[in-house]
């Protein structure tokens, strides 16, 4: 049988990320974090010192001297290379963080990506996870999960993410970003952060990790079932 694409998305610190590899790798799945892709464009234009709040003419040659590419990576994960130099864990870092949502929302930078989103995943056989997989990127995925869970749940969750990388920030400072970037997310003019009509919401305020995966695992073996019986 035809292997799906499966697509996550949601708010930051819902534990899309760590869910959606876990599932791609119980599946033999290709996990594709796109999050990272906007973050290495992200990384790569503070840099250079270029604007990232709007499209500039250096903006749009950066764009044409960005390549990004997916290796192997931790365990059977794949990590995200900027021009051919692994961008991790740069790209966590909180200068990254705060400029994310406003780079994401130059129609430049989305096409640039979504191109390559769409490419990756023609063929089925993936995960991705973001805020438009199901809506823009994959409108068609045989999949959608919306992944959500209260704001205080994601900040913690965000800062033990963060201290596994060697990175420090408050609480408050956390909170702060994440609430500006569902802001920016759910409004921005082009492939705004919403839920899919046949997505699947997923509240993981009080999931742990294991049950996260256990509940995209059923997921994806009732669609199975609902194909093999029509």
């Amino acid at each position: 049988m035809r292997k799906i694409r499966i697509a996550i998305d949601g708010f930051a610190g819902t534990g899309k990320s760590s869910t959606a590899r876990a599932v791609a790798k119980a599946l033999g799945y290709t996990y594709i974090d796109t999050g990272a892709m906007y973050r290495a464009v992200t990384l790569y234009l503070l840099d250079k010192q270029i604007p990232v709040d709007r499209e500039t003419p250096a903006l749009m040659e950066a764009l044409g001297n960005i390549r990004l590419d997916f290796r192997p990576g931790k365990g059977a994960s794949l990590e995200v290379y900027l021009n051919d130099e692994p961008a991790e864990p740069a790209i966590r870092h909180p200068r990254v963080s705060e400029a994310v949502s406003p780079v994401a929302t130059l129609p430049a930078v989305r096409h640039a990506l979504v191109a390559q989103q769409r490419r990756i995943g023609e063929q089925g056989g993936v995960v991705m996870d973001g805020r438009d997989i199901g809506t823009y990127v994959f409108p068609d995925a045989e999949l959608k999960v919306f992944m959500t869970a209260s704001l205080p749940v994601r900040a913690q969750r965000r800062q033990y993410e963060m201290a596994d990388a060697g990175l420090e920030q408050s609480i408050e400072d956390i909170q702060s970003n994440l609430s500006a970037r569902d802001q920016i997310d759910a409004n921005r003019e082009m492939a705004p952060l919403r839920q899919a009509p046949d997505a699947v919401v997923m509240d993981t305020s009080d999931m742990d990790f294991e049950d996260q995966v256990a509940e995209i695992l059923r997921l994806v073996a009732k669609h199975y079932d609902a194909a093999h019986s029509r």
